[in-house]
């Protein structure tokens, strides 16, 4: 019987590969699908819900094993997202514009293809956040589930707002948002400025990558010795905000912390996506090659397809594992105090339960990625040609 599967799915996975075109850049494909698992698996491996009595409470394995913080360089992965955002939303805006499709078509595309799962994720969670409080749940609990689970809107909003301005930002080169980043922070943390003059990095921090992405496009980055540059510059300079500004050495959030590297975005955010940018830049002949293999391609096409229902279900699948396990009582990894390495451990046995969660999410609501109405569509366009109506419409 496994073997039967076997080889149905390679055989399946060899008709991804044979409909994808010769001229694709499937290293921009495994890229996105890098980024995205990254910060799942990151969520996943740094949000303890801990059970006290009948409240569910958010902890981090960062708050009691700092020396973990070097995991988080691992899976903050969202400058390379914006950078691939960057990337293919400039060269097919470009492209659209060569073939007469106004900018307001264009957009209409792009955004569509990044709001429809918001709208499934935003019914369920009105409809469970109704029932929870009219059943008597405690407010600090529903507060803290329905944080979590819409935490991602944020990057969308974000995401969002740089794609309708990407005929602005064709040609701005990332050292201007880069600067705007470095007087904020030390406005901020320099000279005593309110602290919510750090919001101001939120659209500034994320347009470092995203005007990289259009670099890219430009042709600008071929060559390695960027991405070396970006690499070494961006590890010295956050290594050196590290050691001798003050700036935490988590990439992310860490429940009890004075403040955040990405909470808003700070410069050490910005200069770590700088070298996680050059990491990116650097992989991509490797990545190529790795593509070749038709499993390999097959994943990559797969993650492609449901990309935002992955990104913005993840904490739900977490938090519905959770909710489920209680009927078992406080188990290890999952409801217990993330405080040694036997919760670390224990957390490394449960993702595969929230991965098989996250799929009955995705076979649940991927129609409303693909447009809703469960009508055929045909084949998915994440194996076809990068044509601009195509590239920008269906990739994100």
């Amino acid at each position: 019987m496994s073997g039967r599967l076997g080889t149905a799915a390679r055989d399946a996975a060899r008709r991804v590969d044979a409909v994808t075109p010769d001229h694709r850049d499937r290293a921009v494909d495994a890229l996105r699908a890098l980024a995205v698992l990254g910060v799942v698996l990151g969520h996943w491996l740094v949000t303890a819900l801990v059970a006290d009595g009948s409240t569910l409470r958010t902890a981090s394995p960062l708050q009691h094993l700092p020396w973990l913080a070097p995991l988080s360089w691992a899976f903050q992965t969202l400058a390379v997202f914006f950078l691939v955002g960057g990337h293919v939303a400039t060269r097919g805006y470009a492209s659209a514009r060569a073939r007469g499709i106004p900018y307001h078509r264009w957009l209409r595309g792009r955004l569509a293809r990044l709001c429809r799962p918001v709208a499934a994720v935003l019914t369920l969670w009105t409809a469970v956040t109704a029932v929870l409080l009219l059943t008597g749940a405690e407010y600090g609990t529903v507060r803290t589930l329905v944080k979590l689970a819409l935490s991602p809107m944020w990057f969308l909003l974000v995401f969002a707002a740089l794609t309708a301005a990407t005929p602005l930002l064709t040609r701005l080169h990332p050292l201007w948002p880069l600067a705007v980043v470095v007087h904020v922070d030390l406005f901020r943390f320099g000279l005593g400025a309110p602290a919510w003059t750090g919001w101001l990095n939120l659209a500034a921090g994320w347009l470092v990558p995203y005007t990289l992405g259009a670099a890219w496009t430009r042709g600008e980055l071929e060559r390695r010795r960027s991405g070396w540059i970006l690499l070494l510059c961006g590890t010295a300079a956050t290594a050196a905000l590290v050691a001798r500004a003050g700036y935490p050495a988590s990439m992310v959030g860490v429940p009890g912390a004075g403040f955040s590297n990405l909470d808003p975005p700070t410069l050490a955010a910005v200069t770590f996506g700088l070298a996680q940018c050059g990491a990116a830049l650097l992989l991509r002949d490797r990545l190529r090659t790795a593509m070749r293999r038709s499993v390999a391609w097959a994943a990559v096409a797969l993650v492609n397809l449901s990309v935002m229902t992955i990104f913005l279900w993840h904490q739900t699948a977490l938090m519905a594992t959770t909710a489920t396990g209680l009927l078992a009582g406080r188990l290890p990894g999952l409801h217990t105090v993330p405080d040694g390495l036997g919760w670390v451990a224990a957390r490394l046995l449960w993702l595969p339960v929230f991965a098989l969660a996250l799929t009955v999410c995705g076979v649940a609501f991927r129609s409303w990625e693909r447009g809703g109405g469960g009508r055929r569509r045909g084949p998915s366009r994440v194996v076809r040609a990068h044509r601009p109506v195509t590239e920008d419409v269906r990739h994100v």
